[in-house]
């Protein structure tokens, strides 16, 4: 075994190179390092669909992790590779280092984030930079994460909100919610307290008017001992009061009945938000899920292998819409 290959097996526990990852048919998912004009980097992976080329014009799909994640056992635990094959998407996944936070968790509660800056603008660059030298459509790019992942997916759809045309978020909570550890950690134990709604609604109206509502998909198990599910509440509250603050002539989005449907495994309640005949906002409640992605792969943490499957259910709704909010083909309400 050469010195090259015994250095790659000791570097991720196998005989793979780092850059190599399984293939699946001509698929390619790329492994990388980021990094920008201001000397900060972010390791990322990226997700090609078969049979991709220059001459494309791809969504993406930008995936957020939670702690104790990393890119690869995110993206296998979802299996979301093989969903955005079939949809000719490519996925982009960010990968928090140990350097950042021990347990690779996006720093969703401090403050240079939630002004947009610090990890939140480091992440906005990496999109930039993906999408001007990949074969992505600017007009399609959206935004999810798990947990944490989801936290600074929702600061980043707020902050950054020119980048994308839609959003998702499981199991998160909403952005400024907290502002320190101690804050976060009460947060996801009991919701966000008044002092939280007040920052948070300030952060609404920091972010100016010019650019539109991102339409936002929040899916939450009503299970959830790590994340109360109230949070899930908040942040569909914050995206209602940024709809209200770009067009305050407008009435509050009208919801519609929540409808409980039943699947092969587990059943859910999903209720739409309504804005100019569209849907904006949806929430999905999984009854009986804990802290995992919902129709994840349960050989990785947080993964519960019964549906609905959360990572359908996003591409279904994300992929409906592009950059300037008019979808390619308009959600319906149920």
């Amino acid at each position: 075994m050469s010195l090259l290959r015994r250095w790659f097996k000791r570097r991720i526990g196998t005989g793979r190179p780092y850059f190599q990852s399984p293939k699946i048919g001509r698929s390619r998912f790329l492994a990388a390092r980021f990094k920008d004009s201001l000397s900060a980097n972010l390791g990322y992976r990226l997700y090609l669909p078969s049979g991709s080329s220059r001459r494309d014009s791809l969504p993406l799909l930008v995936m957020l992790h939670g702690c104790g994640q990393d890119a690869l056992r995110f993206a296998e635990g979802t299996r979301m590779n093989s969903l955005a094959d079939a949809s000719r998407c490519a996925v982009l996944y960010p990968e928090q280092g140990k350097h950042s936070n021990p347990l690779r968790c996006w720093n969703w509660f401090e403050s240079a984030s939630l002004a947009g800056q610090g990890e939140a603008a480091l992440l906005a660059r990496l999109i930039e930079q993906v999408t001007a030298r990949r074969p992505i459509d600017p007009k399609r790019v959206y935004v999810a994460g798990m947990s944490a992942g989801a936290a600074m997916a929702s600061i980043l759809a707020l902050r950054h909100s020119r980048l994308f045309a839609a959003c998702a978020f499981h199991s998160g909570v909403m952005c400024g919610a907290a502002s320190s550890l101690m804050q976060a950690v009460e947060v996801m134990r009991s919701g966000p307290s008044a002092a939280g709604i007040l920052r948070a609604r300030q952060l609404v109206s920091d972010a100016g008017e010019s650019v539109g509502l991102v339409p936002a998909l929040v899916i939450h198990g009503d299970s959830d001992t790590t994340v109360n599910p109230v949070n899930a509440d908040a942040i569909i509250g914050q995206f209602k009061a940024r709809a209200e603050f770009i067009d305050p002539t407008a009435h509050a989005l009208p919801a519609s009945d929540e409808r409980r449907i039943v699947g092969a495994s587990r059943a859910y309640r999903q209720q739409d938000y309504v804005g100019h005949g569209r849907v904006v906002l949806r929430r999905v409640l999984v009854e009986g899920l804990g802290h995992a992605w919902s129709g994840g792969d349960p050989r990785h943490e947080f993964n519960d292998a019964d549906g609905p499957d959360a990572s359908r259910l996003i591409l279904d709704f994300v992929m409906q819409y592009e950059r300037e909010l008019r979808p390619i083909a308009v959600a319906r309400a149920g």
